[in-house]
């Protein structure tokens, strides 16, 4: 069996959320990249950055299948991946995007056009975009058929009380679960359950759907399709199409719609972001690589936030804003629609989030979830800072 190797070749493109992790470990769907590839592999590693590598680390062997981190599988193509030689490439509207070689080298390679069908992600906005889509095909890979439930088996189960099914799209409902006297609408698209989910009494939720293990849906949330829910979460109120990575909360009243969060966020009660502009023109959001506002083509457009970041009560977020990793944001007003890494503010102004502080805060989140801060993340935090100390006023 060959071992696979996702390489990020444009990390700068996926800032914020690529400055703490590699691209394949995006959440899109159920999985993320990287989960989706283990899927049909058994050893899948990652080349990236090198203050990512130790934490994130390559393994190499003799006979390498190089895969563009932004690739994500599909039946078809893993069949056309298999079939390649030593010192041949798959491409794609002309650009390599994988090859086996035993090193990561693209020069003098028998070049093959592929005629699969699949996604790959080019900008962050793929994330949310392609999600739907991304959520029916994930549960496709899942050998899970037999946790189909109908509403008859849903009310049979343990921990399960007065759930409403509508929709003839399939349920998948991992083990530990507690559902109570809530609606799952899979009319169009099916709905995955992670293990010891809680979706509160009065949760009306509209697949494509996907929610982790261990998360919860708070009481009264709404949740529209496109929408997935990582591991450790805690989400309420409005959320539209929307992907949480994993460690995050959004427990409150407040809507949410075409957005990514990263890991570790926190959303305070009533936060808001507009995901449409009032004249409806084409959102515009910050790139880190042409270092302005890049039109995205997407009429509907929320928040990108990076890992750690925070926002207080009542926060309110124009279209189409980035939040750097680690910003805390409060008060009244509109902030900039793209707030650097480490600022601490709002409206008002900004001012440098400093290490000491923000490792103090990191250290009891973990806890929190059980985890440790260890030297890694405070290393990989550290280069952060030193990498955005540009878009800050020092």
């Amino acid at each position: 069996m060959m071992n696979v190797i996702l390489f990020d070749e444009n990390h700068i493109n996926y800032y914020p959320l690529s400055f703490t992790r590699p691209i394949s470990y995006f959440r899109i769907g159920v999985f993320s990249i990287k989960e989706k590839w283990e899927k049909y592999y058994n050893s899948v590693s990652v080349k990236t950055e090198g203050y990512l590598t130790i934490k994130f680390p390559l393994k190499v062997s003799q006979d390498n299948l190089w895969i563009n981190s932004e690739t994500i599988p599909s039946q078809e193509l893993v069949r056309e991946l298999n079939s390649l030689r030593p010192g041949e490439a798959l491409a794609k509207d002309g650009k390599i995007f994988a090859f086996r070689n035993n090193v990561y080298n693209k020069e003098r390679l028998n070049i093959i056009d592929s005629h699969s069908i699949f996604h790959s992600i080019k900008n962050l906005t793929d994330i949310f975009y392609l999600n739907s889509e991304e959520i029916k095909n994930d549960i496709k890979l899942l050998d899970v058929v037999k946790k189909q439930q109908n509403k008859v088996d849903l009310e049979q189960m343990e921990g399960c009380s007065g759930v409403v099914k509508i929709g003839d799209n399939p349920i998948y409902i991992e083990e530990g679960v507690k559902l109570q006297h809530c609606i799952l609408n899979t009319s169009d698209g099916p709905i995955y359950i992670g293990k010891n989910v809680e979706i509160m009494e009065g949760s009306m939720v509209r697949g494509p759907f996907a929610i982790l293990d261990n998360s919860v849906l708070k009481m009264g949330s709404r949740i529209y399709g496109g929408t997935t829910i990582g591991p450790y979460c805690k989400v309420g109120g409005e959320v539209n199409n929307t992907v949480f990575f994993g460690y995050s909360s959004k427990a409150h009243d407040g809507f949410l719609g075409n957005s990514v969060i990263g890991e570790w966020c926190n959303l305070g009660a009533d936060t808001n972001s507009s995901n449409l502009k009032n004249n409806y023109a084409e959102v515009r959001l910050w790139n880190y690589d042409m270092e302005t506002f890049k039109n995205t083509g997407l009429q509907f457009c929320g928040i990108i936030m990076g890992d750690h970041s925070k926002c207080g009560i009542n926060t309110m977020f124009n279209t189409g804003t980035v939040i750097g990793v680690s910003a805390n944001v409060f008060g009244s007003g509109f902030p900039r629609n793209f707030i650097p890494s480490f600022s601490w503010g709002g409206y008002s102004g900004f001012s440098v989030y400093r290490l000491s502080k923000v490792f103090d805060v990191v250290k009891k989140v973990f806890a929190r979830r059980g985890c440790n801060f260890g030297q890694l993340d405070k290393d990989i935090l550290t280069q952060v800072y030193d990498m955005t100390k540009r878009y800050r006023k020092e």
